[in-house]
């Protein structure tokens, strides 16, 4: 049966993507990069043909006309709170926003699972991003408009153009459901609907895709689980990766504590509801996401497994 998700197979059809041969893909050079080229694959649509928002418009939880099962992206920083939820975050990708005197990014690669947010300082300069059209083992490649240089969502790094090889610094942030993020930030703000941008909040491009094994573009899998499995990965930049996934906390009872990197973390799954919590120090870097896309991109990782009882 045929998967109603993903415009992106039509495009796949209709617009089948050039790659080792065309060092320019989408208006970007990809000469130099430090990942191979053949793996940058055209996701169907051009440069900023999924347009990010710049400082969309917010709301106040109250306003917010979200229902309490909703999944969105949290982040908070210097006292402030903001979710944005991921409804919008799948048609958009990214997010140019300030929180709390902060330039932050939020990132969400739908193919991936991935939510994740960075400060959008590089070197001291503020950057503004926009989404590629260009992917990278299936996970969302960001450029940046002031080097036009590319970057890994995922690694939070840039992989082609003048930032090549430059870090994002993360900031903390999770997936929750609306009432829960509410309940525990209630001064949050919420972005609001009013983005600007004519598209179908109600309505996933994506749907069916979280529940099928079936994968949009080809990645290395790892088949020890669903390619699907909510995971948590840990990691400290040029350090190791721990991966937790759900299926395996919740046999270990929903909550781990333990040591990463010299490091006490917490680690816990709530089936009903879905979600992680984690608590883990700086500089451990927190990534919630599919499975086989924590495994592609950290392929030597650790993962915990409960001890037989």
């Amino acid at each position: 049966m045929r998967l109603p998700f993903l415009w992106t197979w039509v495009w796949i059809v209709l617009v089948p993507p050039v790659y080792a041969s065309a060092p320019i893909r989408n208006g970007f050079s990809l000469d130099p990069a430090s990942i191979p080229v053949d793996e940058i694959l055209a996701g169907g649509p051009p440069r900023d043909g999924i347009p990010s928002l710049d400082h969309p418009p917010a709301l106040g939880a109250a306003e917010a006309p979200w229902k309490p099962d909703d999944l969105v992206l949290g982040v908070e920083w210097n006292g402030e709170a903001r979710a944005y939820p991921l409804a919008i975050l799948e048609w958009h990708e990214l997010v140019n926003d300030t929180l709390g005197d902060r330039p932050i990014l939020v990132s969400y690669c739908p193919l991936c699972g991935t939510g994740i947010v960075f400060d959008r300082r590089v070197e001291g300069a503020v950057r503004s991003f926009g989404v590629s059209g260009l992917l990278y083992r299936s996970d969302l490649l960001m450029y940046d408009r002031e080097t036009s240089s590319l970057w890994s969502q995922i690694a939070a790094e840039s992989v082609t153009g003048p930032s090549i090889g430059q870090r994002l610094a993360l900031v903390g942030s999770r997936i929750a459901r609306f009432a829960e993020w509410k309940r525990s930030h209630p001064g949050t703000t919420v972005l609001s609907r009013e983005t600007g941008q004519r598209r179908d909040y109600g309505r996933s491009p994506y749907a069916g895709y979280a529940d099928s094994d079936r994968l949009a573009f080809p990645v290395p899998l790892d088949r020890r689980y669903h390619p699907k499995m909510p995971t948590v990965g840990l990691r400290v930049p040029g350090g190791g990766s721990r991966a937790y996934p759900a299926l395996e906390v919740t046999r270990a009872g929903g909550e781990i504590r333990e040591l990463f990197d010299g490091k006490p973390i917490t680690v816990a799954f709530d089936p009903e509801a879905g979600v992680f919590r984690v608590d883990a120090p700086e500089p451990i870097e927190v990534v919630q996401g599919y499975w086989f896309a924590w495994a592609a991109f950290h392929p030597e990782t650790s993962v915990f497994v409960p001890p037989d009882p």
